[in-house]
């Protein structure tokens, strides 16, 4: 799947940040690779790049329109409709994360067609994957998992890679949702894989490699999550994962959308994570812990920064802030490279 580049990112009718948490990635991971955003008038959501139209960022050299939000569900709404058949008009693609398929919206194939414009549907798979093996591979792997979605996984999980890479180590950063996939040009939307071969995807994602090769696989839902929670099982026992890194954020009490179901402990998130671990690598263990502090202050971040490190005995991050270096320093005191 060979995306066309630069992208328009299109917010729709976004409230929210975490709804818009496609967009907010590529602006993040390739900037170079955005030139601007476009919304409709119900949206209040901003990430500060260029108001543009499809045909204004057409005329700026954008070669496709990408879908930036990720509702609930993932439908594409009637709303969002003309502006798709405004972007196929203008002669951008179209690159869709959504559950729905861009070809079921009547008549966008056929306007693509028409057009000689391509749809994209990340989140659907173009090959089959078997069940998962259990059978233990050659290589390393790190899975970040989370208290709840849209926690930080895929943002742990892009800086472990680039850090590791940073300190000589060769590192892939493996791609398991749509934003993911958009950044790194590859990778499985494992929430779209039928629940039988969740594992075996996630087997065929991080194949046998090097002894001291580390894959960093992004992490989907959370354990703890009533509508998520398989998804993130499957992902968990495919990748067998030597190493865990927990995300979370500190303000966060609940699951999202759910206020009925509160988080639990991070003790007892680890605990549970494990017990799930364990079933295809005894030995799979943690190694960070990593915050969004986004809405903390210093004093606040510091402090729990230094009552979670005496608790657990692991380094505790902000990705974004911090970079994750001192989780790498875990990685290499236990799990040494070649070239280290």
């Amino acid at each position: 799947m060979q995306l066309t580049r630069p992208y328009l990112l299109f917010l729709g009718e976004a409230t929210s940040f975490l709804d818009a948490k496609t967009a907010a990635g590529l602006r993040d991971w390739c900037p170079a690779d955005v030139v601007g955003q476009y919304a409709l008038p119900a949206c209040s959501v901003d990430l500060g790049l260029p108001v543009l139209t499809p045909a204004e960022a057409a005329a700026r050299g954008a070669g496709s329109l990408v879908i930036g939000v990720a509702p609930v569900g993932g439908a594409i709404p009637p709303a969002w409709w003309p502006t798709l058949f405004a972007a196929l008009e203008a002669g951008l693609d179209l690159v869709s994360g959504m559950h729905t398929r861009l070809g079921d919206i009547p008549g966008l194939a056929a306007e693509a067609a028409r057009r000689g414009r391509q749809l994209f549907d990340v989140r659907h798979a173009g090959r089959h994957f078997s069940a998962g093996t259990g059978q233990k591979r050659s290589g390393r792997r790190l899975l970040t998992v989370g208290m709840d979605c849209a926690i930080g996984k895929k943002y742990t999980a892009l800086t472990l890679a680039r850090d590791l890479a940073a300190r000589g180590c060769a590192a892939d950063f493996r791609a398991t949702g749509q934003t993911g996939i958009m950044i790194a040009g590859r990778g499985v939307a494992i929430d779209a894989v039928v629940a039988d071969f969740i594992a075996g995807a996630a087997e065929w994602l991080s194949p046998a490699n090097a002894a001291d090769h580390w894959d960093v696989v992004e992490g989907q839902g959370a354990l703890f999550h009533p509508a998520y929670a398989g998804v993130t099982l499957g992902l968990i026992h495919g990748t067998q994962p030597d190493a865990l890194v927990l995300c979370h954020d500190p303000l966060r009490a609940t699951i999202d959308d759910y206020p009925h179901c509160p988080l639990p402990t991070l003790a007892e998130a680890m605990r549970q994570y494990l017990t799930a671990a364990h079933v295809t690598n005894a030995a799979a263990r943690f190694v960070g812990i990593s915050l969004d502090t986004s809405r903390l202050d210093a004093a606040r971040r510091d402090a729990l920064r230094r009552d979670w490190e005496a608790e657990f005995g692991l380094p505790v991050i902000d990705p974004v802030r911090d970079g994750a270096m001192r989780i790498v320093d875990v990685l290499l005191r236990e799990f040494p490279c070649a070239s280290n």
